[in-house]
């Protein structure tokens, strides 16, 4: 039977994750996805010696092998931060005599590539053919606009509760977001006025999203569903998912001309850098700025 993912690791690893607790003040959030990190590492590198004994060239084929396996590269850099932070705390408790990790990043070789993204003809017609009918017609609206309207992630989406709606500042306060970074995205007014209506149908507390027969919050697979459903409405592509229109909230801004430090803020990057992807769909957005400057009319 397959361990939980809550059942114990050896106590060197539940000191470390402890540690992160009551020490570090990790978020449960983090904490639980170091647990992931590490249990994976115990069961896919060598299980018959600890993570702190390993070598170097042990954790570069452990992560060769996963990037073989379609893993991204920001993955990648997440289970390298994790274990290197364990290696240290290791070093530090006396059971290694180095951490093999330490000083060693991810050599980025791989091109970055542009994030697929709708056109705007593309973003009219989904956002069309969300006016269907049938009794989760308004939610499943909702759901897809959201995507595209906020540039929610997907489980940030699904953890939305009624009361992080801020009704004072038509306001999204994104609690349960990626790498324990809430934040707030101003909500489009015709969109607010829709949610509103929605709220009036579905409670004051809880989930803001409930699937339509046990009514549990909304899943990642249902919010997945719902998108296909709609796309296959509009006549589009069919490889458009949840992450396409969280991409395309992005690029349509920047094709506006909002600044990247906005733009990260309200994707919930960590930095401008991060949202500096999206610059690959814009062709010659970065030469005509610079051809703004009055260089012609040096002397």
């Amino acid at each position: 039977m397959k361990a939980s993912n809550h059942s114990p690791m050896d106590p060197l690893i539940e000191g470390y994750l402890s540690y992160l607790d009551k020490v570090g003040r990790k978020t449960p959030r983090t904490i639980i996805d170091v647990r992931c990190t590490l249990r994976g590492a115990v069961s896919e590198l060598r299980p018959d010696i600890p993570l702190w004994h390993l070598k170097l060239e042990d954790y570069l084929h452990w992560l060769e092998a996963k990037r073989r396996a379609g893993c991204t590269e920001t993955s990648l850099a997440k289970y390298l931060s994790h274990l290197r932070g364990f290696l240290n705390y290791a070093w530090r408790s006396g059971r290694n005599e180095r951490n093999v990790l330490d000083g060693f990043t991810l050599k980025h070789a791989l091109p970055r590539t542009a994030p697929s993204s709708l056109t705007l003809d593309e973003a009219e017609k989904l956002v069309r053919a969300t006016s269907a009918t049938g009794p989760t017609a308004r939610r499943d609206r909702l759901v897809v606009l959201l995507l595209y309207g906020c540039g929610l992630r997907t489980d940030e989406l699904c953890g939305l509760d009624v009361a992080e709606i801020n009704r004072e500042r038509h306001e999204l306060v994104v609690l349960r977001a990626k790498g324990d970074r809430p934040r707030s995205i101003p909500i489009p007014e015709a969109l607010y006025t829709e949610l509103l209506a929605y709220l009036l149908e579905h409670g004051k507390r809880g989930p803001l999203f409930r699937t339509s027969t046990k009514h549990r919050r909304l899943g990642a697979s249902d919010v997945c569903t719902i998108v296909k459903d709609t796309v296959i409405r509009a006549g589009l592509r069919r490889d458009i998912t949840p992450r396409t229109l969280r991409h395309s909230f992005a690029t349509h801004l920047m094709d506006r001309g909002v600044d990247l430090a906005v733009i990260a803020s309200l994707m919930g990057h960590r930095s401008p850098q991060e949202t500096g992807v999206y610059l690959h769909v814009l062709p010659g957005r970065t030469e005509a700025a610079v051809r703004t400057l009055p260089i012609g009319d040096l002397p």
